[in-house]
């Protein structure tokens, strides 16, 4: 079962994928530098989710679900296909690559920690 985290640094992490949701289906509309500033945010806060949010035996399980997410979102925002389908696919691309925006600085900082914490066993 997920232990509670005693910090407000867990809803950073459900902030940033409501975020990411909502950047996806109206960035279009909002134009490149609203869009720019939103995906800023997105980078800074997940910086804060990797340093702050995930430690300790969580970083192994994190890490596998960072992998899985990057991989599924980098492919789904190059594929090609996914902008031939019918009224949902602009949008999809565009969650995919706040996605990527959002969850790659936080698996960067984990993985250094990790990498940082190995090295001094």
């Amino acid at each position: 079962m997920a232990k509670k985290s005693s910090s407000g640094f867990s809803w950073v992490l459900i902030i940033g994928v409501i975020i990411a949701i909502v950047l996806g289906l109206i960035g279009n509309a909002m134009g490149p530098n609203a869009e720019g500033w939103l995906l800023s945010l997105l980078v800074v806060l997940g910086l804060i989710v990797g340093f702050s949010n995930v430690a300790g035996s969580e970083s192994k399980d994190f890490m596998m679900a960072t992998i899985a997410l990057v991989i599924i979102a980098f492919v789904g925002s190059q594929s090609n296909p996914l902008g031939n389908v019918n009224i949902i696919g602009q949008y999809l691309g565009g969650i995919f690559d706040a996605l990527l925006a959002f969850v790659v600085p936080a698996g960067i900082v984990v993985a250094l920690k990790d990498i940082w914490a190995i090295s001094y066993r």
